[in-house]
């Protein structure tokens, strides 16, 4: 595909994509907003009037249908992500889709193997902080031996969310913490260790309520390193990324949502003295759409493949058996 930008339609009126995704599509050079929809025309309408987008429709398939859409971005609830993924690779369209990708890895397999049936179609799990240069410098220190060997890594992620009427809360279709945001905990170990975890212990707090994780904490072994993953969907809201070695450490104060007017600072400790080693101010939302398009329109950047997206997943259902069995859970 040749042309100067990616024409994006997107897939609900959802919060993420109000708030976040659609102004970094007007904000990029190479992208842009040509259509959304909803199952309700009004609301469609409504969005599309306030965020000045061309044209709205009141059915997603109509949106999949449209000649003058390149990509879909999909924040659907959870447990409609891979149906309609799969419907816009169906219909020719590349495909943005929000984090967790599937519900599970059976779920993120069928995509896939969807996905080979059209490679000529670009499909990437959103992870938006894999694109804001913090992450970049992250791992070349690790991997030039700043801190000595890695022991041991720590990722957090809290909010408190106790609202019966969020997605985020219902069992049924996907909710829960770990699928929310101790997917993002599993990535970032995965990637600053450049290798996947051999097994996985857990302990989950399940609310009685929502029958949802509220707290969940994870052991991954990565042989040589370990992972300790904490995420909580009824905490004081907090993250953060800590990483030990041989001879000092590395602390992300925000690895996985850092505000796009803020430098970002990585701390790195050697005997209790402290470095601080800054990267540059940006959004990071913007940065994957211009990554994205640049991979469409130009084949200039390789995206996050789908195989990661599903090596992530099969850790997600590894933590999810050993709550259950009590054990260790090879992956």
């Amino acid at each position: 595909m040749t042309g100067k930008h990616l024409r994006w339609g997107i897939l609900s009126t959802a919060k993420i994509a109000r708030e976040k995704l659609i102004p970094a599509l007007h904000s990029s050079a190479k992208n842009t907003v040509n259509a959304i929809a909803s199952r309700n025309l009004e609301s469609a309408e409504s969005c599309a009037k306030q965020l000045g987008i061309p044209t709205a429709f009141g059915d997603y398939q109509h949106l999949l249908d449209s000649p003058d859409i390149d990509a879909i971005y999909n924040p659907l609830p959870n447990h409609l992500h891979v149906p309609w993924t799969i419907r816009a690779i169906e219909a020719g369209k590349h495909v943005l889709c929000e984090k967790p990708i599937g519900l599970d890895a059976a779920d993120t397999e069928n995509l896939l193997a969807h996905r080979l049936k059209h490679p000529q179609v670009q499909v990437m799990e959103a992870f938006m902080y894999r694109f804001h240069p913090q992450w970049a410098k992250a791992r070349e220190l690790l991997a030039h031996g700043e801190i000595g060997k890695i022991s041991s890594i720590e990722a957090v992620f809290t909010y408190f969310n106790r609202d019966a009427k969020n997605v985020r809360n219902m069992a049924t279709i996907g909710g829960g913490g770990l699928l929310d945001i101790g997917c993002y905990c599993i990535s970032a170990a995965r990637f600053l260790l450049e290798s996947e975890p051999s097994r996985a212990v857990a302990a989950l707090t399940i609310d009685p309520e929502f029958q949802t994780d509220c707290h969940s904490h994870a052991i991954l072994d990565f042989g040589e390193a370990r992972a300790n993953i904490f995420c909580s969907t009824q905490s004081e809201p907090s993250q953060r990324v800590t990483v030990w070695g041989e001879h000092g450490s590395l602390l992300i104060d925000m690895p996985f949502y850092q505000p796009e007017n803020c430098m970002a600072s990585l701390r790195v400790f050697h005997n209790r003295e402290e470095k601080i080693i800054e990267t540059e101010a940006c959004n990071h939302y913007e940065k994957q759409l211009d990554a994205f398009a640049d991979a469409v329109l130009n084949g200039q950047h390789k995206l996050l493949p789908l195989e990661d997206s599903l090596a992530n997943m099969k850790v997600i259902d590894a933590i999810f058996k050993s709550n259950n069995t009590n054990t260790w859970v090879t992956i």
